[in-house]
């Protein structure tokens, strides 16, 4: 097929003004950009080669390029981890201050709806029934892939703008985009996907199609997991039940992965050195190493990294990413950042307690902690150590002229121009959302526990259905890691210590940056007492729930900080609390810490007690119009 012979047709699809009940002020061609390439053959009524599906596919793909900065900078200026420097444009500081107008570079709703007009033609036109074998079909891999990409630009399109049109079909007339669309809030997108996105889920909920290595990166990097997004789209519907649903599917990517069936926590970690009083430099960070190098290059079953939006890698081309230059200091932007962690995130940070462990008398083990008052970030959890160095004194150049370098976990912002897609996806994330369902779904010790043992079968069984009944246990154990004690060895103090050869792949989160979590008497779950009676049970249960709850925001920010996740995990943790608005203004005040709250105030103007103000408005047609009950 020529790649030339492409049918044209309508992206950003369509005029949606009376869709949301606003009177037509102007033509769908005002609206939306109505040009948009199709990498389709002109001349078929189906994509029934390899070379047609191959062409299509990396056409959606490089519509999703436009969308990779901002999935970071939406995520991220509008939480509490990151603020703007007195560098940062107009656009950014929009952003931060809850104030994006329609002329900001970043709220362009046309942009998603490329995405989706691309997928939806290719959904309509992919030819599934051909067959290579009696049981193997041909396209049906790609068609979950497309469906899947489709399914996440709606939820990302939603979660920033509260409602939005909805279609399913390609728009590729005048006629067709000046028709009405029905407008879907965030419950109804994630039920809409939820009953689309599950039949395909046995045979496509890990599987991706291999195209190759593009500009040297493995092409199974751009796809996100089916799995991963029933896990988020049952997570956002919100409710015990839905919970339940998005922990089996984060499981089963997790045991599913590449299909070899263990993809633990792993052991990567920044720590200080054993049974030592020097605290002037950590002495290993395995954690910080798994995020650089050439990760995105190599795919195997074991890989931090699982998603990316692929990008340019000349700053001359369209998709360039500069997120590089927001966070960091290079000869681009003059060594002066946009944006930079926030007070917020250093106290977040510093609260922690490091848990050193030492051997004491008679072989027993003690647990000490690391000193407060360090400096450089070494203060209580020592990722933000190893992600982030400063320096205020602009005349010091190291780290190859940097003066201000955040060493994103996965190359987000790496200085060099090397690194040209934007990551979105990595194994910690996913099991964080395992927590957070579990929790959610009314098993807050089984969520836990992946955050401070690590967690296989055995730990199941002997330490978590103990305290259930025998109807939870049911479900407990269903959420099996496969030959579990086998497979997946969880570390143990002697391991930590170096004292044993046993082997482990499996820790608590929080010991990536804490010390060894499991000894750590300031790391415990409350009121940890078998109860019998159903009534204390469920109390019981409820108090835990709501303490993990925040457990598992604040190892968000210690683990995913920058990475673009943050305002989505407060919206959802938000939105759990009895006054969603007074919680998520609370968070986003205290960007600056606690001193400095009302000044943060003052620069949003917007009261964030009215959750419509948390959402991007575009001319008056997009943005959240019902307050929802919370999720």
């Amino acid at each position: 097929m020529n790649s030339n012979n492409i049918k044209k047709g309508v992206s950003g699809l369509f005029c949606l003004l009376a869709a949301v009940g606003a009177p037509m002020l102007q033509s769908c061609e005002d609206f939306f950009d109505q040009e948009s390439e199709h990498i389709i053959p002109a001349d078929q009524e189906h994509l029934n080669s390899a070379t047609d599906t191959i062409y299509s596919l990396t056409g959606i793909l490089s519509k999703l390029e436009a969308l990779g900065d901002r999935t970071i900078l939406l995520g991220e200026l509008r939480g509490d981890l990151m603020d703007y420097t007195g560098t940062a444009d107009g656009d950014l500081v929009d952003i931060a201050q809850f104030n994006v107008g329609d002329d900001n570079r970043f709220n362009s709703p046309r942009d998603y709806y490329a995405v989706i007009n691309n997928c939806n033609y290719y959904i309509e036109h992919c030819d599934t029934a051909l067959r290579k074998s009696l049981t193997e079909y041909i396209f049906k891999r790609e068609y979950a892939v497309v469906k899947t990409l489709r399914a996440w630009t709606y939820l990302q399109l939603v979660l920033n703008y509260g409602s939005v049109p909805f279609v399913t079909k390609p728009i590729l007339t005048k006629e067709e985009a000046d028709a009405h669309y029905p407008t879907y809030d965030l419950q109804d997108v994630c039920n809409y996907f939820i009953a689309d996105l599950t039949p395909l889920s046995a045979d496509y909920g890990n599987d991706v199609p291999q195209i190759g290595v593009v500009q040297g990166v493995d092409s199974r990097f751009f796809y996100y997991p089916l799995d991963v997004l029933l896990g988020d789209m049952y997570l956002w519907a919100g409710g015990q039940a839905n919970a339940r649903q998005a922990a089996k599917y984060y499981h089963k990517f997790l045991i599913e992965h590449n299909g070899n069936g263990v993809y633990p926590t792993g052991t990567d970690r920044v720590s200080w050195a054993l049974n030592s009083d020097s605290y002037l430099s950590p002495s290993t960070n395995s954690w910080g190493r798994a995020f650089l190098g050439t990760r995105e290059r190599s795919y195997s079953s074991n890989n931090e990294l699982i998603t990316v939006i692929p990008g340019d890698s000349l700053p001359s081309e369209p998709h360039y990413s500069q997120l590089r230059n927001y966070f960091n200091s290079t000869t681009d932007n003059d060594f002066k950042v946009s944006i930079r962690p926030s007070q917020g995130m250093f106290d977040i940070s510093e609260a922690q307690r490091y848990c050193i462990v030492t051997n004491g008398a008679g072989g027993t083990r003690v647990a000490s902690y690391a000193p407060t008052g360090l400096t450089n970030h070494r203060t209580g959890d020592l990722r933000l150590w190893a992600a982030y160095s400063s320096s205020e004194n602009t005349t010091v150049i190291y780290s190859n002229g940097q003066t201000d370098r955040i060493d994103y976990y996965q190359q987000l912002t790496k200085w060099d121009r090397t690194s040209r897609n934007v990551p979105i996806l990595r194994r910690q994330m996913v099991y964080l959302r395992l927590a957070e369902a579990l929790n959610v779904a009314g098993y807050p010790r089984m969520a836990f526990s992946i955050l401070s043992n690590g967690i296989n079968d055995r730990f199941v069984k002997d330490s978590i259905m103990p305290y259930y009944t025998s109807a939870d246990s049911v479900y407990l154990a269903s959420i099996t890691f496969r030959a579990g004690n086998d497979q997946y060895p969880v570390m143990s103090v002697d391991n930590w210590l170096g004292l044993s050869t046993l082997p482990y792949n499996t820790m608590g989160l929080h010991s990536r940056g804490s010390g060894f979590t499991p000894l750590n008497e300031y790391y415990r779950l409350p009121n940890d007492t078998i109860e019998t009676d159903d009534t204390k049970r469920a109390q019981l249960i409820g108090e835990q729930q709501h303490y993990v709850d925040s457990l598992i925001l604040q190892e968000g920010a210690l683990e995913c900080a920058f990475e673009g996740t943050r305002f989505y995990d407060l919206m959802r943790y938000c939105l759990r609390q009895p006054n969603p608005g007074q919680t998520m203004q609370d968070y986003i005040f205290g960007r600056r810490g606690k001193a400095n709250r009302a000044a943060m105030a003052s620069e949003i103007k917007k009261s964030l007690l009215d959750q419509r103000n948390w959402y991007l408005n575009y001319q008056g047609q997009f943005g959240l119009r019902t307050v929802p009950a919370g999720i």
